[in-house]
Parts: C-alpha cells; sequence; structure tokens
C-alpha cells in the first residue's frame, strides 16, 4: 500500500515513463504534473543543472504540498565548448521543438569532426519545507550526422552510445534505462528509497 504520493514535477510523459518504471515496486503512488490543475510554470534561471533541478522540485512541492521528484538534464558537445548544457530544451528559441533543436544542433557541428558529447542529469527530490536530496547520472556519447530511430525525445536520435551500437532513439525504454543519465541518476535514488521513503515518514509525520 503507497505509503506517499510522490509527484514528478513534469509535463513529459516520456520523462514520467521512465521515472515511474524505476521505482516501480515501492510503497509510493507516483503522478505527474498532468493530474494536477495548472500552476505556474518554473523560471528555470539556475547556471547549473543542480540550480534548476532544485528550484522545480521545491517550487512543485511547495504549490502541491506533497513530494515532489523534478530533473534538469542536458547535453554537453564537447566542440561547442558544453552548449547547450542547461539550455539544451530550448537551444533553438522560446518555441524550441525536439526537431528544431536537433536541426540546430546538426547545424552548429557541420563539418567538425569532434562528435564527442555528454547527457548529464541532476534529479532532486524536494519536501514542502524546502529540504531536498540530490542524484547525479552522466552518460558518454557521441552525436551523429543525421538521426536515427524513432524512440525516446529530444536528442536521442543524434546521441549515439557506443557500447551498445545504437542511438538512444533505437533503444527500447529497457535498453536505454540501463545506460542513459536519467537511468544513472534514478539507479543512485533507487539504491537509496528505502532511506528516502524512511526520510519522507519522518518529515510527513512532523507537519
Amino acid at each position: 500500500m503507497a505509503r506517499h504520493l510522490l509527484v514528478i514535477a513534469t509535463k513529459n510523459k516520456g520523462k514520467s515513463a521512465e521515472i515511474k518504471e524505476f521505482l516501480r515496486g515501492f510503497p509510493v503512488e507516483i503522478k505527474d504534473l498532468n493530474d494536477f490543475g495548472p500552476i505556474p510554470d518554473v523560471v528555470e534561471d539556475g547556471a547549473t543543472f543542480e540550480e534548476n533541478a532544485y528550484k522545480k522540485a521545491v517550487f512543485t512541492a511547495k504549490a502541491l504540498g506533497l513530494p515532489a521528484l523534478a530533473d534538469d538534464s542536458g547535453l554537453e558537445v564537447d566542440a561547442l565548448g558544453g552548449v547547450p548544457g542547461i539550455h539544451s530544451a530550448r537551444y533553438s528559441g522560446p518555441d524550441a521543438t525536439d526537431a528544431r533543436n536537433n536541426a540546430k544542433l546538426l547545424d552548429n557541428l557541420s563539418g567538425d569532426i569532434n562528435r564527442k558529447a555528454r547527457f548529464c542529469c541532476v534529479i532532486s527530490l524536494a519536501i514542502p519545507r524546502g529540504r531536498a536530496l540530490t542524484y547525479h547520472g552522466y552518460c558518454e556519447g557521441l552525436i551523429l550526422d543525421s538521426p536515427r530511430g524513432n524512440m525516446g525525445f529530444g536528442y536521442d536520435p543524434l546521441f549515439y552510445y557506443p557500447p551498445e551500437e545504437k542511438t538512444f532513439a533505437e533503444m527500447c525504454l529497457d535498453e536505454k534505462s540501463r545506460v542513459s543519465h536519467r537511468g544513472r541518476a534514478l539507479s543512485e535514488l533507487k539504491k537509496d528509497f528505502v532511506n528516502v521513503i524512511a526520510w519522507l515518514d519522518l518529515e510527513f509525520e512532523k507537519h
């Protein structure tokens, strides 16, 4: 029986599916922002993945009065000095889409032989009072010259993971979850989740 309701601070159904799969079997009920009425958007103006993840998690926890889990993740490309980084989701502008972001990335890398890149993920799990736990994950790979695969989201069709000889968009959810930046951060969270539940029990017993 679920002891806590945990809110994933996103409307991205692909991201929610990955997180829910990792935490399946634990005594928590998991929802995301699609399950609630509208709340204001968080201004992601932090200078790091850590700052943005924490800001989203705490904002959501306070707005809903529930523990909230948020991640901030992005792609760092060596040849572009770490860009798009924290601006990955909005790389092609305020009306960015996955297709536009991928097209801009390919255009900016045109003719460059250095295709090394890494996905980074920081997960923050916060309670309404503002306290939070933080977990990190990284995955090294290469940026291809053209998209491959039709699964996943974001930069997945361009991000090639050499050990599997596939892009993230060519992997099923289970395959991707084992090796991705978010999967690795979630693995750290999953290892610690018995302690997380005990922490939530203690914090919510106080109020």
